[in-house]
């Protein structure tokens, strides 16, 4: 799935003309498209599509590229470019072919997959963990261009950690126009010697990422000065700290800091999270330029005729946003943590931590030595969730979300339907006719079963649904794991 360098563009000049961010790349926007929640707002990305293979029981053909043509002749799409060779050798002269004629495409790439045509030649070399023996992908030399770094700037994120970012003079690399690189922390800026002024080399890591892998010191004129990091934040003006052994500078202001509230405010609204409907990052900057919300409370409290008179806000995504706000309050304990934000606390931790803690009081008020002590929870977690707790204004905001409705708190017997499931850990592949993954993973976690998105050997179960993955039933097979399908799992709860 992809958008061609062409609509990238249009897209791209449509929210210059609305005044809003620029998009920064097709492969990015494609893969954020397809992560998006309402298909009205996928429908507006002018997605397109190339299928490579095709799979099943009773294959036409027992070769790759003619069962492509026949799904072509279906009406699937396919790459034009496609080609089938008897020799190495044609191979090779294919991806020279393309090493150079590819900026002419329509859509960006960044290699060639070469694939063994015979299927049951295929199903003889099989898979790695990971990958299939029978395909491997060559990765086209990258581009490598010169230009001026005209002034580095930095950037801050969600959790307060500053990127120094290098600011180009515009190059084409790769069919695009850069003129930004991150220079990603302190300590790059100090292995290249980076400087204002300096002329560097740029490329594009795997063919998406600029960055600046050299600088042309011999350019250098005489006045030129070692860059000094900035000590105090760009967007707040607060005081920088670096932790011991972590390369970031951070802003420790996270309850004023602008980029660190809005952050939060996406972070909060966020599938993983509390999943709320009918608002995005695009509206989250709107509302917070707007002056209607400064802490995630104010979500809460958000009036419906102003709005409505804000641009692009339509009464559906009012509507849904509503909703999405009550069945937040239904929230488990877990999501709820989560949605906080807290440093180092994933879904995985959250989940481990309101096993160990019935309510947020008793999390926040636990001395470091007992957090510690519990399992899985190191002493970079324990700071975290001490430091959290330390912060008045964290307080207050829990406290605000306590009085709206949002569950702070989880008796143990609501935690869990059984403890049938507790011994065992669970990998998940394939589809299922009434559950997403996700809500299989959940239906365990209930049994207090474990589930993890890899197999081990001490994984106990490979449960399967349709078209499980074949890596995943071979790493089974290998370590001696028990596949089983979800009745089988159904009868274990009996």
């Amino acid at each position: 799935i992809f958008i061609s360098k062409k609509d990238f563009e249009k897209l791209n000049q449509a929210r210059t003309d609305k005044g809003l961010v620029l998009y920064s790349n097709p492969r990015n926007t494609a893969s954020g498209s397809i992560k998006l929640l309402d298909p009205k707002e996928v429908n507006k990305r002018p997605l397109d599509c190339f299928f490579y293979s095709v799979s099943g029981e009773s294959l036409k053909y027992n070769l790759h590229y003619e069962n492509l043509l026949n799904a072509k002749e279906w009406g699937f799409k396919i790459s034009n470019h496609t080609e089938k060779h008897k020799s190495i050798q044609d191979v090779i002269k294919y991806v020279n072919k393309w090493e150079k004629l590819r900026i002419s495409l329509p859509y960006e790439t960044d290699g060639v997959v070469v694939k063994v045509n015979n299927i049951q030649t295929q199903n003889l070399l099989g898979h790695t963990s990971k990958f299939p023996r029978w395909a491997t992908a060559y990765k086209f030399k990258t581009e490598q261009v010169f230009t001026k770094l005209k002034e580095i700037t930095y950037q801050v994120g969600r959790t307060g950690a500053v990127t120094p970012i290098a600011n180009l003079s515009p190059v084409k690399i790769s069919g695009t126009i850069v003129k930004r690189a991150s220079l990603h922390n302190a300590d790059q800026i100090e292995r290249f010697d980076i400087r204002k002024g300096d002329f560097v080399f740029v490329e594009k890591g795997g063919e998406i990422i600029p960055k600046i892998v050299g600088v042309k010191k011999d350019s250098r004129d005489l006045f030129s000065q070692p860059t000094t990091f900035i000590d105090s934040c760009p967007e707040c003006g607060s005081k920088l700290i670096r932790r011991d052994g972590e390369s970031h500078h951070y802003c420790i202001n996270h309850n004023f800091c602008p980029p660190q509230i809005k952050g939060k405010f996406e972070h909060f609204i966020s599938r993983g999270a509390m999943n709320i409907d009918g608002i995005g990052p695009e509206t989250i900057d709107l509302l917070f330029k707007n002056n209607l919300i400064k802490n995630i409370s104010d979500l809460y409290s958000l009036d419906k005729s102003k709005l409505i008179s804000l641009e692009g806000v339509a009464d559906k995504s009012i509507e849904n946003l509503s909703l999405s706000l009550q069945r937040s309050k239904e929230k488990p304990f877990s999501k709820v943590l989560y949605s906080l934000g807290i440093r180092h606390i994933g879904e995985t931790m959250s989940k481990k931590l309101t096993n160990y803690y019935n309510n947020i009081d008793d999390l926040l008020n636990e001395s470091y030595d007992n957090l510690v002590s519990k399992k899985e929870v190191g002493h970079k977690i324990a700071e975290s969730i001490i430091n959290f707790a330390k912060n008045e204004d964290n307080i207050n905001l829990i406290e605000k979300l306590k009085n709206i409705g949002l569950n702070f708190s989880e008796e143990p017997s609501e935690q869990y339907v059984s403890n049938k499931l507790f011994d065992y850990s669970f990998v998940i592949s394939g589809v299922f006719d009434d559950f997403s993954r996700r809500e299989m993973g959940d239906f365990i976690e209930s049994h207090q079963g474990k589930v993890s998105s890899s197999i081990s050997k001490k994984s106990s179960f490979l449960l399967i649904g349709v078209n499980p993955g074949d890596s995943k039933i071979k790493k089974a097979n290998d370590f001696g794991i028990k596949i089983i399908k979800i009745d089988q799992l159904l009868n274990m709860l009996k």
